[in-house]
């Protein structure tokens, strides 16, 4: 793979726009190698040097001799091409880096002038933001070590024995940590996090204290008492924050009581924030892997570029200003595993109880590997799947099924059970394609989601789903295709009529099980959401809840057979195939409700999140549309139901409006597009997907598809060999299709919001709040 590729591809998304662009330098590099050519005889490029990155990296390192240490202006000489000056910035800090080409006078001289000024400006960008991302790092670190001192307070206040400590090593160690805890207190907390977990790892009985020196432990009683009262004293000066509102009760309390509450100190409390800090220096040794590989994939590319120049030009220029990119900042510091060290040995010593192994697998998981046992199921199911649609096509032309008496109460009563395993194995399918079109074009959907690492489906697991499910659905189909019912006992085998409920009751025992099997912690997190979702005012909102929440506005079919299917199974005859669903004034409504339920949790996600949460018009707006959408499903379903001009004018006014509004809302709102002024016309000024002509197709198939209301407005009730409850299934299916088609442009205007502002991790709510920094504040 060639350098240019492999760069790319490790790039951190969110982060794609700070990363220096190696393809224009190289294109600059292209266009000056051209000129030469043209001009004078010269040698050709020597081929690029494969190998790993950390081949690549000891490479640089060898060609340019030069350690972190070595600062300053080079001394000019006759074979020196370049200069490389450091502008002094504010108050005397490191500044911008300049260029200057000492080879100005000689032919073709404005492309070397056109490349030092882009590589200047691509470096000084990585410079800064590199220095910008570790100041913030450093920033979060000094406040994780206020946490960590906190939560170790806390331990000795809920414990009141006088130690509780991971690895049970008695009151010294808990002397060590109240000499932190104190110091803290005196603004030495940045240093703490490092000096606790260097003294508790050690045997040496030492403490640092507090200016960097070291002084011997004592291990008396008077020290142990000396110590004692600091530890606890600094829970005076926090508030615990671990009541968030994530549940439906502290929800209503936060309605109805007062906000305030007083710390109780209690076990309960110890283990919310334990696990809240655990998470967040999870979080934060996650950042610090990712500015590590910043930084190493940066000065690996400069040092190829540079290495390019000088094979094109024939000159010896990258010495000296890759000896400016070592002695940078972000070539030089080690900010970066220093603080990687401390996080690792806080984590270890505090949450994975000193077992070294268990907190690196923890802090670094091993990334998802590809089996070959899902290629091959997944081969093996798709197989079967078109092999049992190609006999089901058989055998409806061989017995001739479509002209049997027995068609009509086939489609009426067994076609809309079997069509709510087509509408999930549809959906499964466009999810599928999604996931690849999100990791083809660097879409971070994992974190938009917030799926923990190494968890996520990707697309062969998700496809390998729904074949699976596909295959249970045909087979069923297959073994329930009986048109004529036997004539002795004027009925149906009353176990093939049950196939469908037990195939419904084998996906839902399989949904719900608690073993670790079929993707445990994928299926647990969709039902976290889904309960989230029918819950909806009493939790918080998250990206995935309302995601959740769209997907089931496009299932309303599919909801209405699992009205069906307790209609069928419990108030009808499934031995004869009848019922009398659309008889009954119960079933009339529910069919109503049912279609209502998807739009109105909507409706109150954004209720919740415009008066508890953001408190944004805009979600006051989004209501309002999915009102509109509401009363056009009410208005069609009775038309449905009562068929007279005065109702169908209502469904054909109501579907409009909310039509327009929901085209208008897909596309500018949730798919960002339209932009005016953009520079890709009646787009945004960013794109995923490179061909602009699929937005265009895209904004089109949406409006096209939303229109498929139309068929049950102007009465188009059955077409040429078409069941009625057929062309409904069709229309719900194309729904499905605008549905996933929405999926992937919603999720890549989501993620080009994350890249602009840099957002590439998640917000980790902390458990302590120190009064003292807010009185300041």
């Amino acid at each position: 793979m060639k350098f240019g590729k492999e760069f790319s591809s490790q790039m951190v998304p969110e982060w794609q726009e700070a990363y220096m662009d190696y393809h224009s330098l190289k294109a600059i590099l292209k266009d000056m190698s051209r000129f030469n050519q043209k001009n004078e005889s010269t040698p050709p490029m020597a081929s690029t040097p494969k190998g790993s990155l950390k081949r690549r990296l000891t490479l640089y390192r060898a060609f340019s001799g030069l350690t972190s240490q070595q600062r300053g202006s080079p001394r000019k000489s006759e074979d020196e091409v370049i200069l490389v000056r450091a502008e002094e910035g504010v108050e005397g800090s490191e500044g911008l880096y300049h260029t200057i080409f000492l080879k100005a006078s000689e032919e073709g001289a404005e492309r070397d002038l056109e490349f030092f000024k882009k590589l200047d400006c691509e470096f000084n960008k990585v410079n800064g933001f590199y220095k910008k991302m570790m100041k913030e790092a450093v920033e979060e670190a000094d406040e994780l070590s206020k946490q960590m001192n906190a939560l170790i307070a806390l331990r000795i206040k809920v414990d009141k024995v006088g130690f509780r400590n991971s690895d049970g090593s008695g009151a010294s160690n808990l002397t060590s940590m109240k000499h932190h805890v104190k110091d803290a207190r005196h603004g030495h907390s940045y240093l703490q996090m490092d000096v606790i977990q260097e003294v508790e790892m050690s045997n040496e009985g030492h403490l640092d204290d507090g200016s960097g020196n070291y002084v011997e432990q004592t291990h008396s009683n008077t020290s142990l008492e000396r110590f004692r009262p600091a530890s606890v004293e600094i829970l005076d000066h926090v508030k615990i924050n671990v009541t968030a509102p994530d549940t439906p009760v502290s929800t209503l309390k936060r309605l109805l009581l007062s906000s305030k509450s007083g710390e109780s100190f209690s076990s309960k409390e110890l283990r919310k924030a334990e696990e809240q800090i655990s998470i967040a220096l999870k979080e934060f040794h996650y950042k610090l892997r990712l500015l590590k590989s910043y930084s190493f994939l940066n000065l690996l590319a400069f040092s190829k570029i540079m290495k390019k120049y000088d094979k094109v030009s024939s000159r010896n220029a990258s010495k000296n200003y890759l000896k400016m990119v070592d002695s940078s900042y972000v070539g030089s510091s080690d900010e970066v595993n220093r603080l990687m060290e401390k996080v690792e040995h806080a984590f270890i010593k505090h949450f994975a109880n000193g077992n070294h192994r268990k907190g690196m697998r923890t802090l670094r998981p091993t990334s998802k590997r590809e089996r070959h046992r899902i290629t091959f199921l997944l081969g093996l199911f798709t197989g079967c799947s078109i092999a049992l649609i190609v006999a089901l096509i058989v055998l409806i032309h061989a017995r001739k099924i479509l002209n049997s008496e027995g068609r009509t109460r086939y489609m009426e009563n067994i076609f809309p059970l079997y069509s709510l395993f087509g509408f999930i194995v549809l959906h499964m399918i466009m999810y599928s394609a999604n996931v690849y079109l999100w990791r083809r074009f660097k879409i971070n959907y994992s974190f938009i989601f917030g799926f923990k690492e190494g968890t996520e489906l990707g697309y062969r697991e998700v496809f390998l789903l729904s074949s699976g499910l596909a295959v249970l659905a045909l087979a069923a189909v297959l073994s329930n295709l009986d048109m004529e019912m036997d004539q002795r006992t004027k009925s149906f085998s009353a176990f093939t009529e049950l196939v469908p409920l037990g195939l419904v009751i084998v996906l839902l025992l399989i949904t719900f099980c608690p073993f670790n099997v079929i993707y445990k912690s994928s299926r647990f997190f969709l039902i976290q959401c889904a309960y989230h979702s029918v819950c909806v005012p009493l939790y918080k909102i998250n990206f995935p809840d309302n995601f959740l929440a769209d997907q089931l506005t496009s299932q309303v079919q599919a909801f209405r057979s699992l009205e069906f299917y307790v209609c069928y199974y419990f108030w009808g005859n499934f031995k004869t195939r009848s019922n009398k669903c659309q008889e009954s004034d119960v079933y009339r409504t529910f069919y109503l409700i049912v279609a209502i339920i998807p739009f109105w949790i909507r409706f109150l996600q954004c209720i919740r999140r415009l008066l508890l949460e953001e408190r944004n018009m805009m979600h006051g707006l989004n209501g309002l549309k999915y009102i509109s959408t509401i009363v056009a499903v009410a208005m069609r379903t009775t038309n449905d139901l009562h068929r007279n001009m005065f109702w169908k004018i209502l469904a054909a006014s109501s579907s409009g409006l909310a039509t327009i509004v929901n085209t208008y809302w897909d596309i500018v709102i949730d798919w960002g597009l339209l932009r005016k002024n953009s520079r890709n016309p009646w787009l945004r000024d960013k794109l995923s997907v490179p061909n602009k002509s699929v937005y265009y197709i895209a904004m089109v198939l949406n409006v096209l598809l939303r229109l498929a209301w139309m068929q049950s407005v102007l009465g188009i009730r059955e077409a040429p060999f078409l069941h009625r409850t057929a062309l409904t299934a069709i229309v719900a299916c194309l729904e499905i299709l605008r549905r996933g088609i929405w999926n992937f442009f919603r999720l890549e205007n989501e993620h080009l919001n994350n890249v602009g502002n840099y957002r590439a991790f998640k917000s980790v709510p902390l458990p302590f709040n120190y009064q003292e920094d807010d009185e300041d504040e």
